[in-house]
């Protein structure tokens, strides 16, 4: 470890060379292969993504670890704080940019790809093919040369609606959590955390459940024309994020019952907040132009 001293206070911390960054890439390399090989028909792509999954969370876990360590030694300056925030913000912009596009994918093939293709002339193709939303249900036309098999569309009712009440109800447990650790109140902002965790967890066990009976029983799948396709590659991006998020919550609370985080010094829990309050926003566009639009 080393830093620029400024008196006998460090002016700002400069933490040693680091392997993390290359290990987490590694292993995030490993996921995407791993996703990328099983979606494909590929079944050793499955426990490729495992692999990259704990290889991932573990990096993750020394690098906190590190990060943690330097910070309770007060080696952590108002310029290093203000360095986190900013990082945080850039983050949580990517992120924004990163759903914007999965948003933007579903926009233009609704309002432009299917209605370009309904005005072309199709009799050859697809003599039957109508310009609607989503383009194969189950007993509607069925696709030529059968590419796509019959399906069902999700709507709002039960299950996405219970979800949006869990999300909801989890960012004002958290909010209630923050309050009372600026006001002092270790005590009460530890009961609340675990209720913002415990919601989380509820939430993604609620998804799974649903992802089963669109399986299952409405022949939902990813490869379900583009409807299929962009359900699931909005909800699932979104169930890994609010999963991540959850982690991030539960390491939060388990330092706040160690001590960690002052009234006026709790950066840490503030970015975890940020982040899941940024969670509930998405769900809530992804509760209006996937479940009820």
């Amino acid at each position: 470890m080393s830093a620029t001293s400024h008196g006998t206070t460090p002016y700002y911390y400069v933490p040693a060379e680091s392997r993390h960054p290359v290990m987490a890439a590694i292993g995030l390399g490993f996921v995407i292969a791993g996703a990328g090989n099983w979606v494909n028909g590929h079944t050793w792509g499955m426990y490729l993504l495992f692999v990259g999954i704990a290889w991932w969370l573990f990096v993750l876990y020394q690098w906190f670890g590190d990060a943690i360590r330097e910070s309770e030694q007060g080696l952590y300056s108002h310029r290093i704080d203000l360095s986190y925030r900013w990082s945080m913000s850039w983050f949580i912009f990517s992120e924004v940019m990163f759903f914007g596009a999965f948003f933007t994918a579903l926009w233009w093939a609704r309002s432009h790809s299917l209605p370009a293709l309904g005005s072309l002339d199709n009799a050859i193709l697809w003599p039957d093919f109508k310009a609607v939303w989503p383009s194969v249900e189950m007993g509607a036309t069925a696709s030529p040369a059968g590419i796509v098999e019959p399906f069902q569309t999700v709507g709002p009712f039960w299950l996405p609606t219970i979800n949006t009440a869990l999300l909801l109800t989890s960012g004002v447990t958290l909010t209630i959590a923050h309050h009372a650790l600026q006001a002092d109140q270790r005590s009460k902002c530890i009961r609340f955390m675990w209720m913002t965790v415990v919601l989380g967890i509820i939430f993604l066990c609620v998804q799974g459940y649903e992802y089963f009976h669109l399986y299952t029983e409405l022949n939902l799948k990813l490869n379900s024309g583009t409807y299929g396709s962009t359900f699931y590659m909005l909800t699932g991006f979104h169930g890994l994020h609010v999963f991540i998020g959850m982690l991030m919550l539960l390491v939060i609370t388990l330092r706040l019952q160690k001590g960690h985080f002052t009234a006026n010094k709790h950066f840490g829990f503030e970015g975890a907040a940020w982040y899941w309050h940024f969670v509930d926003v998405v769900w809530l566009g992804l509760y209006i132009l996937v479940y009820w639009m």
